[in-house]
């Protein structure tokens, strides 16, 4: 069975990455448009940098940045608040933030209560 061709909003990945900057906002949901139309901060635009020239493994602390076209293929190292996690950029991301893709929080795994937990832990025997 062959793979069905990725299309983000009718376009192809290699439609997107020949239009401008301007035509691909347009196709991004609102929030994402408006923070672009906004204007890169100093971090993203040096990011997009490394990205445009085919650097491997680039390490950043922008989750917040939006993931465009361009990028797809990349591999970045995203900040999660104590170290760096991969992430591989695929079509299906496009749109999404960085930030989405590597979660900060873990969940919490509760074993059996401490000592002085309860008053009935007063009781148990320590070992």
């Amino acid at each position: 069975m062959a793979r069905k061709e990725f299309t983000y909003r009718g376009k192809t990945v290699e439609e997107l990455r020949a239009m401008n900057e301007k035509e691909v906002y347009q196709l991004l949901p609102a929030r994402a448009r408006r923070s672009l139309l906004r204007g890169w901060t100093d971090a993203e635009r040096k990011l997009m940098q490394a990205v445009k020239a085919g650097k491997s493994k680039i390490k950043t602390q922008c989750r917040d940045m939006v993931i465009l076209p361009i990028m797809v293929g990349a591999t970045l190292m995203v900040y999660r608040g104590n170290r760096y996690d991969i992430v591989a950029i695929t079509e299906e991301m496009i749109g999404h933030r960085l930030g989405e893709f590597v979660l900060t929080r873990h969940p919490v795994k509760h074993s059996a209560p401490g000592i002085g937990a309860t008053r009935s832990s007063a009781s148990i025997s320590v070992k």
